[in-house]
């Protein structure tokens, strides 16, 4: 603990607030809350904290926080703050989870749709769904019993669905405000838990229609209540009343904490969601933040109650959610918590293997080979590798590492442009000079360790542009390879020494795969480059073809091969002139016969 640190300690105040803990690097790394700020923030320092804890410790130069009047005020602020800067350690407050919901658009005449995304547009929506396959069960059941629009613009005539009375045909047909009205009522008193009562009214028109000795009619009355029964009536825990609610339970251990979330709709347990996280506060309070964000920042709605476990403050969330938040002591919905609750003590267990796994493969390596090479913790790891065929298409990639995972949307891919010849140090000067003046000029975030697949020379050419044309002291390494182009070892220092590594360590493995990622990366987009300029390079041979001809020959043919088989009447008849089409033939004759001979 550095001495800035303990003068801040000294004066932190008993009150309710936020606090923002900062790494090296003056970002934000994570955001908690406090009813005490005095006593959670010194705790931090001070307590024996678990291997999840004392990793955030470790970042953590210098932190602020912020005085608010109540812990309401702080969960409010926690969330805002969350949302601003998207703090790495706040794993547990990210969703991007998403359901399906039905909705009835709010339009003059309004469709029936499936949905993912919520918004405050005026609708009217049903849900969440335990799969989109649910949710589009039940809209082809209600567009048989409701014949709302279905088309997303209006046509001008009327389409199948109203042959087969499915739709009132507005684009064609006068349907009065009111009708629409009535549909939209009945749709929404059938999704509010009235199926029961429209299937009862179906039965009635099917005992009539069959006493009518109108049996075709009588068939699809029966199999519109068979089709009810299926998609409406299929779940077995029930509430005794309808009210949408939506049921949490958690466990922790180890620093871990996992919750469950049971979806509770028209009385019936449809769906489940599980959330397992590391947390770096008290375990109350993580499950709180857990719960605020899961509605603030994803896409679910807020139901009309929320149950929580005994020992939670239920008062703070209701406070928040502006929802009705208890705690029941007894009945069914005290089962249902008890059921989350165990569920989510069942689901961490089993995951705890997976987890420390996943950890040992990635954090733990990162931290390993930050010791083998006396470096920082290279959290941020970029690698570089070339490609090219003697000098053809000479292209870079760079793929980005953070915390021993790719970090997929962070790839970038490079075209040489100052390099014709086969000069691997030339390129390799190149990429790195245009990525890191880019990431100055845009303020990015700089990488902790730099690999360059590469031995000595590549090191020397990418460290030379670093220290001397940009002033950048960064860790870099390079990675040779054997004969078989596998890892072998990895080089650091001055000059450039093999770091002592065994085969079979995580270090190993991890620079292993980013090796292999860099290079597959490379390859892929060197193919991509190559099988283009194949074509290109065949057609921009012949006089009279430029990149509006090329492009009409390849969409047309296909591929070279078919347009030197193709026919000068094939040809002319693209738009092409007769001479041109001729020189196309000419080439590929001459080129044919060129080959024959050799």
């Amino acid at each position: 603990m550095n001495e800035h640190i303990q003068e801040k300690l000294a004066i932190l105040p008993d009150k309710p607030g936020c606090y923002l803990m900062k790494s090296k690097k003056d970002e934000v790394i994570y955001v908690g809350k406090s009813k005490v700020l005095k006593n959670r923030v010194r705790s931090y320092f001070t307590s024996a904290n678990d291997l999840k804890t004392q990793r955030l410790v470790n970042e953590i130069v210098d932190f602020e926080y912020i005085v608010t009047g109540s812990e309401m005020e702080a969960l409010i602020l926690e969330m805002n703050l969350i949302k601003k800067y998207d703090p790495k350690y706040n794993v547990m407050l990210k969703d991007d989870k998403s359901y399906p919901f039905l909705k009835i658009t709010n339009e003059r005449h309004p469709r029936l749709i499936v949905t993912r995304k919520v918004k405050k547009d005026q609708a009217k929506y049903f849900g969440p769904y335990t799969n989109v396959y649910a949710a589009r069960e039940t809209k082809k059941l209600l567009d048989r019993l409701y014949p709302l629009r279905k088309c997303n613009v209006m046509p001008k005539r009327v389409c199948l669905y109203y042959h087969i009375n499915q739709c009132l045909g507005p684009c064609e047909h006068f349907v009065s405000k009111e009708t629409n009205e009535e549909l939209v009522q009945n749709i929404s008193k059938f999704l509010n838990g009235g199926h029961k009562e429209i299937k009862q009214e179906v039965q009635d028109k099917m005992v009539k229609a069959s006493e009518a000795l109108d049996f075709e009619k009588a068939k699809e009355y029966r199999d519109l209540i068979e089709h009810i029964e299926a998609v409406m009536e299929k779940q077995t825990m029930d509430l005794h009343d309808l009210t949408d609610r939506d049921i949490f339970g958690y466990s922790y251990d180890k620093g871990w904490m996992c919750a469950q979330v049971f979806f509770v709709r028209q009385g019936k347990l449809i769906e489940r969601d599980v959330s397992i996280f590391p947390f770096y506060n008290e375990p109350s309070e993580a499950f709180i933040s857990f719960i605020a964000s899961f509605y603030t920042h994803s896409n679910h709605i807020k139901p009309k109650e929320v149950n929580v476990p005994v020992g939670v403050d239920h008062d703070l969330i209701q406070q928040y959610l502006e929802v009705k938040v208890k705690t029941p002591y007894r009945g069914q919905k005290k089962k249902l918590v008890d059921l989350a609750q165990e569920n989510a003590q069942i689901a961490l267990k089993e995951k705890f293997s997976l987890i420390e796994k996943d950890e040992e493969r990635t954090i733990k390596a990162v931290e390993e080979l930050g010791e083998k090479l006396n470096i920082e913790i290279p959290h941020r790891i970029e690698a570089f590798d070339n490609s090219n065929i003697q000098g053809a298409h000479p292209v870079s990639a760079l793929v980005v590492f953070i915390d021993g995972k790719p970090k997929k949307n962070q790839y970038r891919k490079y075209k040489i442009k100052t390099v014709d010849q086969p000069d691997d140090y030339e390129m390799m000067r190149e990429v790195i000079r245009r990525r890191y003046k880019r990431v100055l000029k845009e303020g990015l975030p700089l990488p902790d360790l730099i690999l360059v697949d590469g031995a000595k020379g590549q090191m020397s050419a990418a460290k030379d542009v670093l220290e001397n044309e940009l002033g950048l002291d960064i860790p870099l390494c390079g990675l040779a390879k054997n004969e078989k182009h596998k890892t072998s070892e990895l080089l650091y220092g001055e000059p450039p020494e093999p770091v002592q590594m065994k085969r079979n360590s995580q270090p190993f493995y991890l620079i292993h795969r980013i090796q292999d990622e860099v290079h597959r990366f490379a390859i892929t987009f060197h193919r991509e480059l190559r099988g283009k300029g194949a074509v290109q390079s065949a057609l921009d041979e012949i006089e009279g073809i430029g990149p509006k001809r090329r492009q009409l020959l390849i969409q047309h043919f296909g591929s070279v091969e078919e347009i030197k088989s193709a026919k000068l009447e094939e040809i002319t008849k693209l738009g092409i002139p007769q001479n041109v089409a001729e020189s196309i033939t000419q080439y590929f004759y001459n080129n044919s016969n060129d080959s024959r001979k050799d």
